[in-house]
Formats: C-alpha cells, sequence, structure tokens
C-alpha cells in the first residue's frame, strides 16, 4: 500500500528498509502513528528527549514528511545542537514550484481536516440536543 507521494506506507517495511542500511548497528526504532503536522507525538518527542540525553547519534528516516511535515530544517539544527545528524534514507526531490504546490497541499489538508472535524462535532451536539438527550447548550463532544 502506497502512501502520500507513492511513498511505502507500511511501518514494517520502512523499518526492514532502515535497518537494512544499518547493518551491525544498534538501531532503536521509534513509531509514532497519525498525522505528522500534530505537534504533540509522543514518538517524536521520545526521539528528541533521546537526541538530548545522549542515547542516539544519529536518527534515520525513510522519508522526510516521516519525520515531520513542517519544520524538518528546525529539527535538524535542534538535534545537531546536541550532536545527532539527521539522515533521510529517501531524500526529496522536489525544488520550487512542486516543492511549493506539495507544501500548500499540506496546509489546505489539515485545515480541511480541523474543520470537517469542527463541523462533525457541531452536528453532533445539534443532533443531541434536539433528541433530549443534552442540556440546551448541548454536551461536550
Amino acid at each position: 500500500m502506497c502512501g502520500s507521494f507513492g511513498q511505502e506506507s507500511s511501518p514494517e517495511v520502512q523499518e526492514a528498509e532502515l535497518r537494512a542500511v544499518s547493518p551491525g548497528e544498534s538501531v532503536t526504532v521509534v513509531r509514532d502513528r497519525g498525522s505528522g503536522l500534530k505537534e504533540n507525538r509522543p514518538g517524536l518527542n521520545r526521539v528528541l528527549a533521546m537526541g538530548s540525553d545522549g542515547s542516539v547519534t544519529m536518527v534515520g528516516v525513510t522519508y522526510e514528511d516521516r519525520l515531520a511535515r513542517f519544520g524538518v530544517g528546525w529539527l535538524k539544527q535542534l538535534f545537531a545542537v546536541f550532536g545527532v545528524t539527521v539522515e533521510m534514507l529517501h531524500p526529496k526531490k522536489l525544488g520550487g514550484r512542486d516543492e511549493l504546490l506539495e507544501d500548500f497541499v499540506r496546509v489546505v489538508t489539515r485545515f480541511a481536516g480541523r474543520s470537517y472535524g469542527m463541523r462533525s462535532a457541531e452536528n453532533r451536539r445539534r443532533l443531541l440536543a434536539e433528541s433530549g438527550q443534552c442540556g440546551e447548550h448541548g454536551a461536550a463532544a
């Protein structure tokens, strides 16, 4: 199954790829389910902690957006402060308009998802209020 922009989305395949390029080295795998747009991702927080305490010297990811959708440059700088390098197995090959278009699509997708989520919660509150299952002002969803 392919993910965004033709990337293999199976975590097992990505892990196997990373282990294949690091034979004989100690490898710690950190998986993070969910969007690379979320600010509070347990896996990313764990990797940041490992970098800051010296537990790792290199962070390897298959694709840049598996680390983060935005701000990868900042993460690389932060890791560098702790002496940790970040290596991408498949570096981006986009540039100029293509990269800008990709970023735009990601932003629109993120905000559309939030909008639909808010609308869905609003509809649930309205239906509950109409059915008499909650107070006049609705319930927290």
